[in-house]
């Protein structure tokens, strides 16, 4: 019996694994499921929500590094998984800095600016995608990636650095160049293919 079962199993579990729900999305998942507890305790007076919200906004991030890791390292990179973590690591960083802005530690105007930024860069590898175009990552992109970290970071718990309570909205503001030069670049860098890939593609429409 259980060898019939076991049996019974395999098919439905390569079934999943076509699908592409292997460990690494499912890291990503988690990550974007962290989100809304995210939310809750930053903006919920609790005791301790600043250390609360900061160890789950650093393991969400953490995520977002394990899941690239572990897809390359088991060669389980899906189409599912490149739809899924660019999304997850924009409803991460969005969620927390709008909830930044909310508790008043951010200006809304820089959290609209870097927001604006992450779906403008989406827009456009999706409009890439749409012509099997492959947009690399930039070195500039990582940067970016690693100082709103950090910015979020000393931001949760802005209240709790005394004397050195200066270097969240420093952070911020490192964080802010940081995501708009990546922007720029990844424009000026893949707009042009882009657009030629369109026009290569409007003639046999």
């Amino acid at each position: 019996m259980a060898g019939r079962e076991a049996e019974r199993q395999r098919p439905a579990t390569a079934a999943l694994l076509r699908a592409g729900l292997n460990l690494p999305n499912a890291l990503t998942l988690s990550r974007i499921l962290i989100v809304p507890l995210l939310v809750v305790v930053l903006l919920t007076q609790i005791e301790g929500r600043e250390f609360i919200g900061l160890g789950l906004f650093l393991v969400a991030s953490l995520t977002d590094f394990l899941d690239g890791f572990l897809a390359r390292r088991r060669k389980e990179v899906t189409a599912l998984g490149k739809l899924l973590d660019p999304a997850a690591d924009k409803i991460l960083t969005s969620a927390a800095f709008i909830s930044l802005v909310g508790l008043g530690l951010a200006p809304a105007w820089m959290v609209v600016v870097v927001i604006a930024r992450e779906f403008a860069v989406s827009s456009l590898r999706s409009l890439a995608a749409a012509q099997d175009v492959v947009l690399a990552a930039s070195l500039a992109g990582k940067v970016k990636t690693v100082t709103q970290i950090v910015a979020i970071s000393l931001l949760i718990i802005s209240d709790q650095l005394g004397a050195f309570d200066v270097l969240a909205p420093l952070s911020l503001w490192v964080a802010l160049a940081a995501t708009l030069y990546s922007g720029i670049e990844y424009f000026v860098r893949n707009g042009r293919r882009v657009l030629e890939a369109f026009g290569a593609a409007s003639p046999e429409q």
